[in-house]
C-alpha cells in the first residue's frame, strides 16, 4: 500500500457551526486542501436517498450522502496526491460537475461537513487521520448563520429552512454528544485555529 503523503483533518459540527469557514482560513493560512463533504449527497432520485415527511430530500439523515466515495476520493486524495470529486448544489438536489483537489507539499488535508464525524474512525484505522473536531458554539448564533447562509444560497423555501433551523437548534447538544462519541473532540471554532498549528508538527491524533 502507497504511504499517504498527507493525513486528514475531520472537521464535524452542526450545521452552520462555522465548519466551513475555518476550513477556508486553514487553507488561506496554511495551504491545506479542503474536500467539502456536502458534495457527496446522493442525488434526488436515487432510490437510497432518505425522504423527509415534507416529501423533500432529508439533508440531515446520513444516508443522504455517499460515504463510501467520500472516503474512496480522501484515501485517493492522500494517497496519490490529487483527486477530482463532485460538485453538488443543494437547491437542485444534484451534481452540477467536478473539480480536481491537489494536495501539493501539504501535510494535511482538511475534510468537512455535518456528516464528517462518521469518518474518523475508519480514517484512523487506514493511518490517514491527523485529528478529528466538532465545531460547535452557542446555539441561537449557529441558527442565525445557517438561516442567514441557506436563505442567500436560495437552498430550499424559506417555510422549508425556518422549520430546520429551529429543529436543528433545539436538536444542537445532542448532535454534538453523538459526533464526540464518533470521536470528533468539541471545541470552538478559534480554539481549533489555534490548535491547527500544532498539526504542522506532528500528524498524529
Amino acid at each position: 500500500m502507497t504511504a499517504p503523503t498527507a493525513r486528514v483533518l475531520v472537521l464535524a459540527g452542526p450545521s452552520g457551526s462555522g465548519k466551513s469557514r475555518l476550513a477556508r482560513r486553514l487553507q488561506a493560512e496554511h495551504g491545506w486542501p479542503v474536500v467539502e463533504l456536502d458534495d457527496f449527497y446522493r442525488e434526488a432520485g436515487d432510490p437510497s436517498l432518505p425522504m423527509s415527511p415534507l416529501g423533500l430530500p432529508d439533508w440531515d439523515d446520513v444516508g443522504s450522502w455517499d460515504q463510501e466515495a467520500a472516503l474512496a476520493a480522501i484515501r485517493a486524495l492522500c494517497r496519490e496526491g490529487e483527486v477530482e470529486v463532485p460538485v453538488y448544489d443543494i437547491s437542485a438536489s444534484a451534481r452540477v460537475g467536478s473539480r480536481r483537489v491537489r494536495v501539493g507539499s501539504a501535510p494535511v488535508v482538511v475534510v468537512e461537513g455535518i456528516f464528517a464525524a462518521h469518518i474518523v474512525a475508519p480514517l484512523a484505522e487506514q493511518d490517514l487521520l491527523a485529528g478529528a473536531w466538532c465545531i460547535s458554539g452557542r446555539p441561537w448564533v449557529t441558527f442565525g448563520r445557517r438561516f442567514v447562509r441557506d436563505v442567500s444560497e436560495r437552498r430550499k423555501s424559506l417555510s422549508t429552512l425556518w422549520r430546520r433551523g429551529h429543529h436543528l437548534r433545539r436538536s444542537e447538544e445532542g448532535i454534538v454528544r453523538a459526533q464526540q462519541a464518533l470521536g470528533a473532540l468539541p471545541m470552538t471554532s478559534a480554539v481549533a485555529e489555534a490548535r491547527a498549528r500544532d498539526l504542522l508538527g506532528d500528524p498524529a491524533p
